[in-house]
């Protein structure tokens, strides 16, 4: 039970924080010179995304709750080495990332499923934070399988365990990473970290509705030729 309340517990946390990074962003004037397109939001923006956001929250919290509550008796509580627990926190995002690719690339080349489900989040030609989530339904349904085939792979080689500090922050870094690059505010730490996508990366994919399909990593968009390059200033 504990590991459920734990993982609760991020996954609220870092939403709440997306909620007031969304509120700075939309009506305070703070990050007014990092923003990266310049434009001012429609008034009520927020509160007319935010009745999908919550619902979406709430589906996410409810599935993964249930899901989870089958298998955490499979979850290690002991800390491993540091280099295991980087290992496999750059495992996860690798492989998560990969299949959110595929998904996402698929999402906008196929013209039904890019209208009726795709073409929601695209309403965010200019995001900000909390919008990673205003989606249909099924997109981050789909989209989330990744994760849990990467926790798959990690029970696979772990004689059906995984440790649970691994899969705590590469949710926790997932959501603030997600959270990030919707902001339309330039990179605090993706333009930091080498391979790892900043907001600029994210939000020219928004504003163009093409290219650009990884959501963590730089690499897949390099290797599969649908990079986006920026504008020269």
């Amino acid at each position: 039970m504990n590991f459920i309340i734990i993982t609760i517990a991020i996954v609220i946390g870092c939403n709440a924080i997306g909620f007031i990074y969304s509120y700075l962003v939309l009506y305070t004037n703070l990050f007014k010179e990092k923003r990266i397109q310049h434009r001012d939001y429609k008034p009520g923006l927020f509160f007319k995304r935010l009745p999908l956001i919550l619902l979406n929250l709430f589906l996410l919290l409810a599935i993964t709750c249930t899901g989870l509550y089958f298998i955490a008796d499979r979850f290690i509580m002991d800390f491993p080495p540091v280099w295991v627990i980087a290992l496999q926190v750059l495992a996860y995002f690798l492989i998560d990332d990969l299949w959110f690719y595929f998904i996402h690339r698929w999402l906008h080349e196929n013209k039904y499923l890019m209208k009726t489900i795709h073409a929601i989040h695209h309403k965010a030609i200019m995001p900000f934070p909390l919008e990673y989530i205003y989606v249909h339904p099924l997109e981050w349904m789909i989209g989330s399988i990744g994760t849990f085939i990467g926790l798959g792979f990690f029970m696979w080689i772990g004689g059906g365990h995984a440790y649970a500090i691994t899969f705590w922050l590469f949710i926790a870094l997932r959501n603030l990473h997600e959270i990030e690059i919707h902001s339309d505010v330039k990179s605090w730490i993706g333009d930091k970290i080498p391979l790892l996508a900043p907001t600029e990366h994210h939000d020219l994919h928004h504003a163009r509705s093409k290219g650009n399909y990884a959501s963590t990593l730089l690499i897949w968009d390099k290797f599969f030729g649908t990079e986006l390059k920026a504008p020269k200033k």
